[in-house]
């Protein structure tokens, strides 16, 4: 009976232990399953997406499915995302993201607009697993080359922290990201992996956490290339 008894405390004393994971809401799972298919539609473009050479040299990758602007006179844009990091021959878990801008100016109507971010470098990798960052201003940004190769960027494309890839209305499109503010979803975060969990650790690969069915489906659609093929793991 006594053995019982710490076979049972041990296994209560692991279990609270145990940071809380995976306890995502609708809006995370759907946010998870948009942000995989929109880098279904922007890499398998042949002559019109973001070209596998300049793919393969992203650090991380940020997708933002849904991209609002909104207002009449006073208007903003935000939308929330996803980021992993490549890490080896796959992707980390994904960290919950969130983009806001606010603008002024005459905004009729509303717009939806698919955005997915490539980190180009160590710098632009650092800046943006601080806190927040300022696009354009902590981190340069330019709008990506689009199409089989990367032969039609620019010095100011290649040497920029991260390239950005729009697409409105089925068409692939530049967007002022100027001014913006990029930083982790606390909360969306806290409840994928635990609220002690750091989201730099997450998506350095340094922090064992669970990883929830939707997010595994994200990662494996980063690490497919544009025939379809998933990558050695």
């Amino acid at each position: 009976m006594r053995a019982k008894r710490v076979c049972a405390v041990s296994l209560a004393a692991l279990l609270l232990a145990a940071p809380a994971f995976a306890q995502l809401d609708k809006d995370d799972i759907e946010e998870l399953n948009e942000a995989r298919e929109a880098i279904g539609e922007l890499r398998n473009v042949p002559d019109d997406g973001i070209p596998d050479a300049i793919w393969k040299k992203a650090e991380c990758v940020v997708v933002i499915p849904t991209l609002r602007k909104a207002g009449f006179i006073v208007g903003g844009e935000g939308g929330d995302g996803v980021l992993s990091c490549r890490r080896g021959a796959t992707w980390t878990a994904p960290i919950f993201m969130e983009l806001t801008k606010g603008s002024f100016g005459l905004q009729a109507g509303v717009q939806a607009t698919q955005l997915v971010l490539l980190v180009m470098n160590r710098r632009g990798l650092e800046k943006l697993l601080s806190n927040k960052v300022t696009l354009g201003v902590d981190a340069s940004v330019a709008a990506g080359p689009v199409g089989r190769t990367a032969s039609a960027a620019t010095d100011a494309q290649m040497t920029a922290e991260m390239l950005s890839y729009s697409r409105s209305k089925g068409l692939f499109a530049g967007i002022d990201l100027s001014g913006g503010s990029l930083r982790p979803d606390s909360d969306a975060n806290a409840r994928a992996y635990g609220a002690g969990v750091k989201a730099k650790d997450v998506a350095m690969g340094t922090a064992r956490v669970t990883v929830a069915p939707e997010a595994r489906a994200f990662i494996d659609a980063l690490g497919r290339d544009v025939r379809g093929t998933t990558g050695a793991r």
